[in-house]
């Protein structure tokens, strides 16, 4: 048999990963739409004015074997070194179960944060987890989830330690010992807030003169020093003791607690979170129980059930950017919750004599070095360390650092005439004879006792990880288990669709995750020698042409890795530019009433003074106030935040005229990109007239949000912006720098990397069209059942939808909560609820989901509906409903039955499966009961015991 060009199907291998309705399933929901073609809906959506002149093009879409071939030639190119440079970074063994079952899982790294705390009680115990162990470690009783990276949190130390100081100065002393890129984000931060930096020898602080002080525990190049005098003197000034601390020290070092610190910051990346470059990791954050309230980021405790039972949830979120808006004291919003898990996980797997050996070992090696050191002829400092040292070699530096390199050895120059050695958990025998080696010295690693180089009053005194949770039987088969049950009480994406307005859960697929693993990119340091990272480089060029391509930006910086911290970049970059064209003195933001909780904080923690825009009635920007606005702040306006499409889910017409408005009166625009899966391929928004947006690569680039982060939010600028872009002091730069490392959180770029090359310019224009299809075809289906507050000209919505839920409330009594918790009993985690506007429900399905997922969830939503109409008329009692007891648990079907719905109904709604049905874990939890009673560490084992009575 012959066969011709015509007898092969063609089928778009790549495409169909990430787009879930087949072509036959597109044609259905297009003729629903009472349109012909995909191109005439996006005709009808799109205004043509914002339409881009020219396809997106690099080449043909790889299959995803070409593509991971094509990954591991360019991941070859790193040269993975041992990397004894330390700096807060460290070389660290994940548990295999660890990577296998948390951050190799989808269970875990597909969930959203846990706003929604009934389907969300495995990774807010596991959080828990992490916040027991950080209060344990540093002897501080409040910790929050988990902040972006060490420097960051350090500059959040910093604006909360003045928010809570009683003392009026208007300096913050930093300890010349912390690590370089500590100083430098602190020293980002507390400039546009007016704050002096002091950085000296703490021994010479004047604790009079500022309102807080941070100390780095151990110092970056290894002193080991008791800071409780210092922060004796602060306390007396009414001032704030900071200490950043590495948690495995802590195991065998006095505490930040015990030497009267209030806040103690740090990263957990030690804890089982490779390297990568310099991220993802998860900071944390403790404090005394006075400051609670101030701290920044999200809390974990617990609370009870409608029956009573623990539950866990996010406490205090009133304190959070996107409830305070413009009144913030931060714009984070953004946990490092994956990593935070596995750093949990991993205090879980040692528990607390396992982490302390690791902590001894890694002390002894380190000793065991400085040793033979000594012995060579070396001065080597301090006398007192953990794990670093620092050796005087003189003129030798160059030779000696090139020998370790020559040996597969990275070591850190300090100065020009001494070296630095941090050891770590994966420090062998050979590693440290391969240092000596390097040093000029030939000897084995053996026929040494050492002793500990710590000061007896420095030794820790006081228990850690008491909570029998530490105390597990760590056999694989347990932790296994462990982990599964908590991953059974999550509803994550591989579950069901989330349909969050403006959060863009889309697929993130096994092709794309695959290379975070590899340990080309999982194991370098973020400060090795550019030429062992040739890989990266060749990596973030060419992603960075593609989204300046797709944007239409001319450069894009990898450095903020969370949107939110995209967007505090961005605002920078604006200001570094005006105060270059001596005009330092704009600092008036116009934001709309729609805008993102993060634009008006970020407008803040850049000095800047917010100045609310008017919403016109159909969701649009009010044009006249924003002109009125512009003009009576035209000599001191410096930009405005938009987002585009709009919040309210449309594609506003006047979008072109606001910018000109904007650069008519001196300001600048910030383009918010978190709406930008409805753009990409189809508009750009450094040709509407944007200067700088961020990308949230953690949605439209297929980054998973781990349930509440990881996330990168790189920035794109147009030229004149270009030199005012985030720099390092690893890299240099002309501004500071945002985030600790020099590109953010690079081990997850190949995700989105490989997303661009596998999708193609073709693909990924497509992927846009199918999530506005998919978007419209819910709006369609709920049409009569529900009002869609905001359209187009048309009457199209783009990527999501604003479904108006208050009239429910005003014939039923059914609230927009309720309608959220019944969702879940039909397998579904709820839309946004009560965003951009109270008492509504913002849907985004994205281009992911099948035609059968999007009709399940209208079906789920439509029976909603007929349950409210049956309150409504009189059949089902307005307090006691399917809506008002949702959701309901296993547990309830073997309760006592006496309510007027029946069992079936309660548990099986349309939309549940019936086989494999998603139960919550837990009824309806009381918020109110959870922040009146602030719990936020793990509870002793016999609660649990009472609440099961």
């Amino acid at each position: 048999m012959t066969f011709t060009p015509t007898d092969y199907l063609p089928y778009d291998f790549a495409n169909r990963r990430h787009i879930g309705p087949s072509p036959s399933e597109m044609s259905d929901m297009l003729q629903a739409l009472g349109v012909a073609s995909l191109d005439e809906l996006i005709d009808q959506t799109v205004p043509e004015g914002i339409r881009q002149g020219s396809a997106l093009g690099w080449g043909k879409a790889m299959s995803e074997r070409e593509v991971l071939h094509h990954m591991r030639e360019v991941a070859g190119k790193n040269k993975v070194l041992t990397s004894l440079i330390g700096q807060g970074y460290y070389g660290t063994v994940t548990p295999p179960a660890i990577q296998r079952n948390i951050l190799e899982n989808p269970a875990w790294y597909t969930a959203y944060t846990p706003y929604q705390p009934e389907i969300s009680q495995g990774r807010l115990e596991a959080l828990l987890n992490f916040q027991t162990m950080v209060c344990d470690l540093t002897g501080l009783d409040v910790a929050n989830a988990s902040l972006l990276d060490e420097a960051t949190a350090c500059a959040e130390a910093m604006t909360m330690a003045q928010r809570v100081a009683k003392s009026k100065a208007k300096a913050f002393f930093v300890d010349q010992d912390c690590h370089p890129q500590n100083i430098a984000v602190v020293q980002t931060r507390a400039a546009p807030l007016g704050i002096e930096v002091i950085v000296g020898d703490p021994k010479d602080m004047d604790a009079e003169t500022v309102f807080g002080a941070l100390f780095q525990y151990p110092g970056t190049y290894g002193h080991v020093r008791d800071f409780t005098p210092q922060i004796e003197a602060l306390h007396a000034a009414k001032a704030i003791g900071v200490v950043s601390a590495d948690p495995l020290s802590l195991t065998l070092l006095k505490e930040p607690g015990a030497m009267g610190a209030d806040i103690a910051v740090g990263s957990t990346q030690r804890f089982g979170v490779p390297v990568g470059f310099g991220g993802p990791h998860a900071a944390y954050m403790a404090c005394r129980d006075a400051y609670k309230r101030s701290m920044p980021g999200r809390i974990v405790g617990v609370s009870v059930d409608s029956h009573g039972n623990k539950a866990y949830r996010l406490s205090l979120q009133t304190r959070e950017q996107h409830i305070r808006r413009e009144k913030a004291t931060s714009n984070v919003c953004t946990a490092q919750a994956l990593l935070a898990v596995m750093a949990g996980f991993y205090a879980v797997f040692h528990g607390p004599d396992g982490l302390k050996a690791v902590a001894q070992r890694i002390h002894r090696k380190t000793a065991r070095l400085a040793e033979g050191l000594k012995q060579a002829g070396f001065a080597v400092q301090p006398a007192a360390f953990f794990d670093t040292i620092t050796v005087e070699v003189g003129p030798l530096q160059a030779a000696v650092m090139k020998s370790a390199v020559d040996e597969g050895i990275n070591l850190r120059a300090v100065g020009t005439d001494r070296i630095g050695i941090s050891l770590d958990e994966r420090t062998r025998p050979a590693t440290t004879e391969a240092v000596w080696r390097a040093f000029g010295i030939t000897r084995e690693d053996k026929d040494y006792t050492p002793h500990y180089h710590m000061p007896e009053k420095l030794i820790r005194e006081s228990s850690y990880l008491t909570h029998p949770i530490f105390h597990m039987n760590r056999a694989e088969t347990e932790m296994m288990r462990y982990m599964r049950r908590l991953a059974d009480r999550d509803l994550a994406l591989d579950r069901a669709m989330i349909p969050l307005g403006s959060c863009t859960m889309k697929l993130n697929s096994a092709a794309e995750m695959m290379p975070v693993s590899w340990p080309e990119f999982s194991l370098p340091h973020p400060f090795i020698p550019a030429d062992q990272a040739a890989g990266f480089h060749e990596m973030i060029d060419d992603l960075s042409a593609k989204l300046c391509q797709i944007t239409g930006y001319d450069q894009i910086s990898m450095q903020p890795n969370s949107g939110a911290q995209g967007e505090y970049a961005g605002l920078l970059t604006i200001a570094a530019w005006h105060k270059a064209q001596g005009q330092g003195h704009r600092n008036v933001c116009l934001i709309p009433m729609s805008a993102h909780g993060t634009n008006p904080a970020s407008a803040q923690m850049v000095g800047w003074k917010v100045v609310p825009v008017k919403s016109a009635e159909n969701g649009d920007i009010d044009l006249e106030d924003f002109k009125a606005k512009a003009e009576a702040h035209a000599d001191t306006l410096a930009g405005c935040m938009i987002t585009y499409p709009s919040t309210h889910g449309v594609f506003e017409e006047t979008v072109t005229e606001v910018c000109r408005i904007t650069h008519e009166h001196g300001g600048q625009v910030y383009i918010d990109g978190a709406n930008m899966n409805a753009m990409v391929g189809i508009s750009r928004p450094g040709d509407l007239g944007g200067d700088v947006s961020h990308l949230n690569l953690h949605k439209t680039f297929c980054i998973p949000h781990g349930g509440g982060g990881p996330g990168m939010g790189p920035i794109g600028v147009k030229s004149h912006l270009m030199p005012h872009l985030p720099g390092h002091p690893h890299t240099g730069g002309q501004e500071g720098p945002v985030s600790a490392a020099p590109y953010g959180s690079p081990s997850l770029l190949p995700i989105s990397w490989a997303y661009c090359l596998m999708m193609g310019g073709e693909g990924l224009t497509q992927a846009t069209k199918v999530a506005i299809l998919n978007a419209n075809y819910i709006a369609k289906r709920l049409e009569g059942a529900y009002d869609v507050l905001f359209t187009g000209r048309n009457g199209r919505i783009a990527h999501e939808c604003i479904i108006d839920t208050r009239p429910l409330d005003d014939v039923a009594g059914v609230t927009v909560e309720d309608i959220a918790k019944r969702l879940m009993d039909c397998g579904f985690h709820a839309p946004t609820m009560s965003w951009p506007v109270a008492g509504t429900l913002m849907i985004e399905p994205t281009e992911s989901e099948t035609k059968a997922e999007l009709d399940r969830f209208c079906d789920a939503m439509l029976a909603i509906r007929q349950e409210v109409r049956d309150i409504e008329e009189g059949r089902m009692p307005r307090d006691v409903n399917p809506l008002k007891m949702a959701p309901h648990t296993m547990e309830d079907l073997v309760r006592e039955w006496d309510r007027p719905y029946s069992r079936e109904q309660a548990c099986f709604p349309p939309g549940a499966f019936r086989v494999d049905k998603y139960w919550p874990p837990v009824n309806r939890v009381d918020n109110v009961h959870g922040d009146r009673n602030l719990v936020c560490i793990c509870p002793p084992m016999e609660d649990y015991a009472e609440a099961a009575e």
